[in-house]
């Protein structure tokens, strides 16, 4: 865990290491570090969904502390998706609930050592093209290809290649956004405890609660929100 899983005292690095390679086709296949703590969130989402699932199979009527946290997170993700996407909400509610909680999870991981999977572009941009994948899938599916050739031309004709760009930008700045503020927060907490050594042992709490947490969720929310704008844009025939 020493090659920039974890940061500690002893091991204040950000950047992207190889833990082992493989050979794949004759190509060198690296797993690095970001790999490894995103099986750890899994990992963890996936412990407390299977603890959620059985909880709620046997959900009391007055309910204990995991039911009221359980209960409380899906209310709270069915407020917002339900809020933001109307009458498509009960299709995409699985999809977004799952990247919301993948990406918080991913952001205040730092509170824990962790490399945030998310301060590496990789992950950012894979979200990115399954965001955008959904959106023209969609595009396609409700309003046909008519519809997808209508939406380029307007206002013009002429105006068919900006909106294209403007297409293609959708995953680059869906992922830059998420990626660059969580990596900022990784630099910066990560250089204070470099320059401050054993000096900085409680007061950078406040920058990982700033960080880690607080932008962390905002993040969350943010690329949440666009990908719901754009996805319920996408299945609107009007």
């Amino acid at each position: 865990m020493g090659q920039g899983i974890l940061l500690s005292a002893d091991n204040l690095d950000f950047m992207i290491h190889g833990v082992f390679s493989y050979t794949l086709f004759g190509q060198t296949v690296w797993f690095t570090t970001s790999h490894v703590c995103i099986l750890i969130v899994f990992l963890v989402m996936i412990g407390f969904f299977i603890a959620a699932r059985i909880t709620m199979k046997h959900a009391t009527e007055v309910p204990g502390t995991f039911q009221n946290i359980v209960e409380l997170i899906v209310e709270m993700l069915d407020n917002m998706i339900g809020n933001t996407m109307g009458q498509w909400a009960p299709r995409f509610r699985n999809y977004i609930g799952t990247i919301f909680i993948f990406i918080l999870l991913s952001n205040i991981s730092g509170l824990f050592g962790l490399r945030p999977p998310t301060a590496d572009y990789g992950t950012t941009f894979a979200l990115g093209i399954i965001t955008f994948t959904l959106i023209h899938y969609n595009k396609f599916k409700h309003q046909k290809v008519k519809g997808v050739i209508r939406g380029l031309c307007d206002p013009w004709p002429i105006w068919a290649p900006i909106n294209i760009i403007g297409d293609f930008a959708v995953p680059v700045s869906l992922s830059l956004r998420l990626f660059a503020n969580v990596l900022s927060g990784l630099v910066m907490t990560t250089l204070i405890y470099g320059l401050l050594g054993k000096i900085a042992l409680i007061w950078p709490a406040a920058l990982h609660v700033y960080f880690d947490l607080f932008s962390g969720a905002i993040q969350t929310y943010v690329f949440c929100m666009l990908t719901m704008t754009y996805v319920s844009d996408a299945c609107t025939t009007e």
